[in-house]
């Protein structure tokens, strides 16, 4: 399921989501419509197995959260809650440590709660994707699940636009 034209979001740091271009949208769209298809047939496949990912929140069965966890575990990664300990009045050093921590523990780090700017600080320094709200409904790809078609609920075709995203970013 894989496709080359699905934009690689891991090299252009957190604000690729809100800078895609058209066709970058597109091949997002239509990844997201393969896995709908494959759902629906029920011939998902493990496409991120082996894959560690580290759910940061303070919460984990915020509706979030879980969506988080099924979008991923659906397709094959293993997801840790860790309770965050950072702050926007966290060092510099203190962040580079924690983010630079996560990067060699997880292959990419969904931030749930955190400020924006904070995220970004530990997405520098991580060498992993590092997500700010991935799962959330005002993440720039919750707009994407509209243009879904078909007959699935909208929570559903979220985690379709939510499991591209991470095929894309993570893959």
């Amino acid at each position: 399921m894989p496709d080359a034209m699905i934009p690689n979001l891991q090299t252009r740091g957190q604000p690729a989501f809100e800078q895609m271009s058209t066709s970058e949208t597109s091949a997002l769209i239509a990844q997201a419509r393969a896995l709908q298809r494959a759902a629906h047939a029920g011939t998902t496949q493990p496409l991120l197995k082996g894959k560690n990912l580290g759910l940061l929140c303070a919460s984990d069965d915020d509706a979030d959260a879980l969506l988080f966890r099924r979008a991923a575990t659906e397709l094959g990664a293993h997801v840790s809650h860790i309770r965050p300990s950072l702050s926007e009045a966290s060092t510099a050093q203190e962040v580079a440590h924690t983010a630079r921590m996560l990067g060699r523990l997880y292959d990419a780090v969904e931030c749930q709660g955190m400020p924006l700017a904070l995220v970004r600080r530990m997405g520098e320094a991580a060498g992993v994707p590092v997500f700010g709200g991935i799962a959330t409904a005002g993440h720039p790809t919750a707009r994407l699940v509209e243009q879904l078609e078909g007959g699935s609920r909208i929570a559903e075709n979220r985690r379709f636009v939510l499991q591209a995203s991470l095929l894309s970013s993570i893959a």
